[in-house]
């Protein structure tokens, strides 16, 4: 099969397509043929050796496509059904990926709308499960108009509570849209939050890594109650909890979104698709930050 995968660190140039082997599932793992991949920040990191040491390394953790094979244990889905989901060998930017956890695709979602799910999804749902974000509190979302604000905008309304989402003027009817209550951000946020909310926030999420976070634990009164999903260093430098996947992903989120985009209660755009052999121009389009909405690779 083709796949992504790069055998030195450095730009988007050391991307490659290459013949790699079949991959086949293991015990509670599928097989899908992909025919969407979603390209993340975490791809790039990955490239210029932020992150895993070894070499070579393949591309992409999450995509669309259809069941091909089905490891032992599985009896939820059958061959032939459309599904998105997570790729648990980091290798989903290729013909075929095994999905380690999945969702049905919608019939109202095509397969690049739903390669665009699952990381943003989850890093949300997580975010504000570790938070406690229920009905009846408010909500502040530093950095809400872009794939993971707005995917924790959509949730946490879905949960009942009221949110107050920060992005630029021209975010703001989206952010209406989407069930927050916009405000602009940068110098004078925290006074423009506090007209909405005069007593503060309940909670807050950073999800822009803009140096707020001392804005943040001024309107929630705690840095118990902000969580950043974007900004380690200053998570400890002023005693945020940083949240990582290591403590347990929010998988079962994949098919609450499913059901939620199946109700008009979900959206996620798709900012611009690439072929897969394209790669290399979705990482310079993803660094550059041109582009607003998900990136992702059609298979």
């Amino acid at each position: 099969m083709k796949a992504a995968r790069f055998s030195r660190f450095g730009g988007p140039e050391v991307l490659e397509i290459v013949d790699l082997p079949d991959p086949h599932p293991g015990a509670g793992e599928i097989r899908i043929a992909v025919r969407a991949a979603g390209v993340n920040a975490s791809d790039w990191k990955k490239r210029q050796g932020l992150m895993d040491q070894e070499l070579p390394q393949t591309m992409g953790y999450e995509a669309a496509g259809v069941v091909d094979e089905i490891g032992d244990g599985v009896e939820e889905v059958a061959l032939g059904d459309r599904v998105f989901g997570f790729g648990g060998d980091g290798a989903a930017q290729a013909e075929r990926a095994v999905l380690s956890a999945w969702a049905r695709i919608p019939a109202s979602l095509d397969f690049a709308g739903a390669a665009a799910l699952p990381s943003s999804v989850e890093t949300a749902a997580r975010a504000l499960d570790q938070l406690g974000v229920r009905g009846g509190g408010t909500l502040l979302i530093s950095g809400a108009s872009g794939s993971v604000g707005s995917a924790a905008v959509q949730l946490a309304v879905a949960r009942g509570a009221r949110v107050i989402g920060t992005g630029s003027p021209a975010t703001h009817d989206r952010l209406r849209a989407l069930g927050a209550e916009p405000v602009a951000y940068g110098e004078g946020m925290a006074e423009r939050v506090r007209a909405l909310a005069p007593n503060g926030v309940d909670l807050a999420l950073d999800v822009a890594g803009s140096g707020i976070l001392p804005e943040l634990i001024d309107l929630t009164g705690s840095a118990d109650e902000v969580i950043t999903v974007a900004d380690f260093a200053g998570a400890q430098r002023h005693g945020v909890r940083f949240s990582r996947g290591d403590a347990g992903r929010a998988v079962y989120a994949l098919g609450q979104v499913a059901d939620l985009v199946e109700a008009g209660r979900f959206t996620l755009p798709v900012g611009r698709t690439f072929a897969l052999t394209d790669v290399a121009e979705a990482h310079r389009v993803g660094e550059s930050g041109q582009v607003r909405g998900k990136l992702v690779l059609l298979v």
